[in-house]
């Protein structure tokens, strides 16, 4: 019998709380081993019941979720699923060590909500935490595979080159910043797939365009890709690229999901593949599940050069793992190399 899955729950919502925990507790994959009513008490309790994983609320009163990860998880790392309204300060809870998120559901939405979030649990438990300190020092398994860039943005060719497409999942929102960052202004177009909900990306957008050297947007119905632009797919809309006439733009529509996600990094994919061909560069990071595999294939076939994440860096060895067993993978890499190997391809 496989073992279950030991979870605590930690809200200050008695009501949520409640529902939350017999939800969790009527599926045989999971035990609620206790709950907290606030990060205080989730910091007191934490040592003794020794969860798998947790779910933890953002906004609480005395220390707040993200205050709990910063003064917890580098003593505890264990993996931790927020549960948050629409709010900004996710992001700064995942660049603190959070594995992932779920909106928390509004009247009618908790069976979404809740299979939604069992399954970031189910996978969420054998995430690797990561923690900001760590970011910085993955090191690469390999460097002599890897060609090192050591020119200037000056040396970047962007004519061989019209685009880079990436995707993402769990673990995605900190390893997507911590490739784009290294970019200089003067790139090829960037369109970006990551899983997230309505509302979160254009907080997300906002995130990226502040830290980083390129102009980020939320991608609109109709935006021309081009150089030094980053375009990340909306939540709850499917993104393709697609010709416009001697250049790209992107459409943006809502349609059902694809590989189980809106937008979908196979849907991004596919389309470069069909219409940039081999005058594209795609990145595959961190992700639970398969998506984006099927269309880095296509990708690679139309003779795009691919790179995916290796599974020391990644908080889930899942997207980049099916990728590479499929053979849609040029080249792997490290998180800290990804940015250089992308340079060194653009130099050539």
């Amino acid at each position: 019998m496989q073992q279950k899955i030991r979870v605590m729950v930690v809200d200050d919502s008695l009501v949520f709380r409640t529902w939350l925990v017999q939800s969790l507790s009527a599926d045989p994959r999971f035990e609620v081993v206790g709950y907290a009513i606030n990060a205080i008490d989730a910091k007191n309790k934490l040592p003794i019941l020794k969860p798998d994983i947790m779910t933890l609320d953002i906004e609480m009163p005395g220390m707040t979720g993200l205050e709990f990860l910063k003064e917890v998880l580098p003593s505890h790392p264990v993996p931790v699923i927020l549960v948050s309204s629409l709010n900004v300060r996710v992001f700064d809870a995942l660049a603190a060590g959070a594995v992932d998120f779920v909106r928390k559901p509004e009247e009618g939405q908790k069976e979404v909500f809740i299979r939604s979030l069992k399954a970031k649990l189910a996978i969420g438990s054998n995430a690797r935490v990561r923690l900001p300190q760590q970011a910085q020092a993955v090191l690469p398994r390999t460097t002599a595979s890897v060609p090192h860039f050591s020119g200037t943005p000056a040396n970047i060719n962007t004519s061989a080159v019209d685009l880079i497409a990436i995707g993402a999942s769990t673990g995605g929102t900190e390893a997507i910043l911590d490739v784009v960052r290294h970019f200089p202004a003067r790139m090829p177009g960037i369109v970006i797939t990551q899983h997230m909900p309505p509302g979160f990306t254009a907080m997300y957008a906002e995130r990226l365009n502040r830290i980083c050297k390129l102009e980020v947007k939320e991608a609109k119905h109709g935006d021309k890709v081009q150089p030094g632009l980053i375009l990340l797919a909306p939540g709850g809309l499917q993104m393709r690229v697609v010709r416009m006439g001697a250049g790209y733009s992107v459409s943006c529509t809502a349609e059902e999901k694809v590989s189980g996600h809106q937008p979908s990094v196979d849907v991004l994919f596919t389309s470069v593949a069909a219409n940039v061909k081999n005058r594209a560069i795609g990145v595959i990071l961190t992700g639970m599940g398969a998506d984006g595999a099927a269309g880095m294939l296509r990708m690679r076939k139309a003779g795009a050069y691919t790179i995916g994440q290796d599974r020391e860096s990644c908080v889930v060895y899942g997207m980049p793992m099916e990728a590479y067993k499929i053979g849609a993978v040029c080249q792997q890499a490290s998180l800290l190399n990804i940015p250089q190997l992308v340079m060194a391809r653009l130099a050539k």
